[in-house]
C-alpha cells in the first residue's frame, strides 16, 4: 500500500470511545471496525466482556495500551473508560479528498467554533438526511465527536459525509480557490437566504452559538444571508438553521 492509500486508509477511521458507545458500534456489525484498544487497568467484567467477546466473534485486533496511552487515543481520559474503537466509515475524511473529486456543483455546510455536542450532533443528522454533499468540520475550536455528539445524531454520525480540516478559514481559502463561494449567515444581513441563488459550488458557514462567525471567516466570505425572524425573536439555535440550509432546495422544489 502506497503512503497516500494508507493516509486516505487513516484519515477514514473514526475513534470512537466510552464502553456504551463502543459496544454499540461492535453490535452494528454494518460498521466496519479496524482496531480495538482496550487499557491495561481496565477491570474485567459488564460491558467490557461484551466488548471483548464481540470483537473476538468479530474478528477484529485488539490492541492492549498503558492508560495514559489509551487517553492519547480516546483524547478524553476522563469519559473514554478504557476502552476507544477505530471504525472505517467510508464517508468520513480529510476535505482536500473531497477537494480532489468534488462534482461541478455542491453544498456544504461548515461549523465555525460550534461547543455544544448536541447542537452537534443534531446538525449531523440534519446534513447526513439532506442532499448536501456533507459537513465541513475543524478540528480546531469545534466539539469533539464523542458520545454525546453520537447520541443527539442518533447514529447518524456514521453515514453522514464528514470532511475534516485543521484550521476553518484556511480550508475554506482552499475551496475559494477552487471556485466555491463561501456564505455566511448573519440576523443583519440585508440579502434573504430564500433571494440567495448561487451558481457555483457553494458552503454556508454557520458561527458559534454565542459570537457567531468568526472574524477570519467573515472576513473571507462573498455572501452574507439572513433568515427573516418575527415577533421580535433575533436568531435561530444553530441545528436549526442548519436544518433549514440542508432542506432548502428540497422544500422549495417539492412546495
Amino acid at each position: 500500500m502506497s503512503y497516500t492509500d494508507k493516509k486516505r486508509f487513516f484519515d477514514s477511521l473514526l475513534t470512537v470511545y466510552g464502553r456504551n458507545t463502543v459496544l454499540e458500534a461492535l453490535e452494528d456489525e454494518s460498521l466496519p471496525a479496524y482496531r480495538l484498544h482496550v487499557a491495561t487497568s481496565n477491570r474485567r467484567g459488564g460491558n467490557l466482556d461484551k466488548i471483548l467477546a464481540i470483537a473476538e466473534r468479530r474478528g477484529i485486533e485488539v490492541i492492549q495500551h498503558s492508560r495514559e496511552a489509551l487517553a492519547r487515543i480516546s483524547r478524553n481520559q476522563r469519559q473514554d473508560q478504557g476502552v476507544a474503537l477505530d471504525l472505517q466509515c467510508p464517508h468520513y475524511g480529510h476535505f482536500r479528498d473531497f477537494l480532489k473529486q468534488a462534482p461541478d456543483s455542491y453544498q456544504l455546510i461548515a461549523l465555525d467554533r460550534i461547543t455544544n455536542p448536541q447542537n452537534l450532533g443534531m446538525v449531523i443528522r440534519s446534513v447526513c438526511a439532506s442532499p448536501m454533499a456533507g459537513l465541513l468540520l475543524p478540528e480546531k475550536g469545534c466539539a469533539p465527536l464523542s458520545p454525546l455528539v453520537i447520541k443527539a445524531s442518533a447514529g447518524s454520525i456514521f453515514r453522514c459525509p464528514i470532511y475534516r480540516c485543521g484550521d476553518l478559514s484556511e480550508a475554506l481559502a482552499e475551496f475559494i480557490g477552487a471556485g466555491t463561494e463561501v456564505c455566511t449567515l448573519s440576523a443583519d444581513a440585508n440579502l434573504n437566504l430564500a433571494d440567495f441563488n448561487p451558481r457555483d459550488p457553494v458552503i454556508y458557514v454557520l458561527g458559534n452559538e454565542t459570537t457567531g462567525v468568526s472574524d477570519a471567516v467573515t472576513a473571507l466570505a462573498q455572501h452574507r444571508v439572513g433568515i427573516p425572524m418575527c415577533n421580535g425573536v433575533e436568531s435561530l439555535n444553530v441545528a436549526v438553521t442548519a436544518a433549514l440550509l440542508a432542506f432548502r432546495d428540497v422544500i422549495s422544489t417539492t412546495g
